[in-house]
Order: structure tokens, then C-alpha cells, then sequence
């Protein structure tokens, strides 16, 4: 299956999901849905979070597993941090 699409590729704006299909049975869901936050990132910073919680939450295993300083892991995990912050941000004006 494809990788999720969450940008606009003609103006970059975010996307948001229209409609639903169950693989299984084929039922479908329509209507217009936010993406879940997680969702809403890069795929770099979504495999960072993924490789963060499988080392347990450890900076200094993310360091050993990605070749990198502790500095650098630290600074990786804040800028996502304030990525997050950013997009939780837009989500809840939105909802306003």
C-alpha cells in the first residue's frame, strides 16, 4: 500500500482524508477528517518518534542506534517537539 499523502502536491496546503475503505468487507466511510497529529508530520520525524519509543524513550540509545551525538538526538527530539506543538496548535484553532 502506499505511503499516506499529507500535503497538497500542487499548493502544499495540508490534506485532510474524505473518505474510508475497509480492506476487508469493503464498506466505505465519507465525510471529511482531520489527520491524526502523528499523521500530520514527515515521514523522517515519524520514523524518528518510532525509532524514539522503541529505544524506550533513551536519548542516549538513539545516539548509539543512529550514529550521532546525544546533542544532536536532543536537538532532533526538540525540533519535533515543537512540530507537534505547531500542528496541535493549528488543530485546535481550526476547531474554533
Amino acid at each position: 500500500m502506499k505511503a499516506l499523502p499529507i500535503e497538497c502536491p500542487s499548493c502544499r496546503e495540508k490534506l485532510a482524508v474524505k473518505r474510508l475503505v475497509c480492506t476487508g468487507c469493503g464498506t466505505e466511510v465519507e465525510g471529511l477528517y482531520g489527520l491524526p497529529v502523528l499523521a500530520s508530520i514527515g515521514r523522517s520525524e515519524q520514523a524518528f518518534i518510532l525509532a524514539f519509543v522503541k529505544a524506550s524513550g533513551s536519548l542516549k540509545e538513539m545516539a548509539r542506534l543512529l550514529g550521532v551525538s546525544y546533542p544532536t538526538v536532543r536537538s532532533r527530539l526538540d525540533d519535533t517537539i515543537e512540530k507537534l506543538k505547531e500542528i496541535e496548535g493549528q488543530k485546535e484553532a481550526s476547531d474554533e
